[in-house]
């Protein structure tokens, strides 16, 4: 998957969240709070989401800033589960 397609799948979760954003403006340089006004609920929305969406896990770490941060975690979530479903499929 690539990151244009991650962030497209980002923005479709944004419309679930933020009803009110203007999608057009969203870009990996965003940021989560500032630019896009995400609350700590919004942000847990966001993430329960991604999981769903992106059929991942989504490591505890500190919030996300940004959305390129968002993108990388997914992309190597992905990469991750992938390289996983590799080895099963090996043995």
């Amino acid at each position: 998957m690539t990151r244009n397609e991650i962030l497209d799948g980002l923005k479709e979760l944004m419309a679930l969240v933020k009803p009110k954003l203007d999608l057009s403006g969203i870009g990996e340089d965003s940021n989560l709070i500032t630019d896009m006004g995400l609350d700590s609920l919004s942000m847990l929305l966001l993430s329960l989401g991604i999981e769903n969406k992106f059929s991942i896990r989504l490591p505890n770490q500190k919030p996300f800033q940004a959305v390129s941060e968002v993108i990388d975690c997914i992309a190597e979530q992905l990469s991750a589960e992938g390289q996983k479903e590799q080895t099963t499929q090996n043995k």
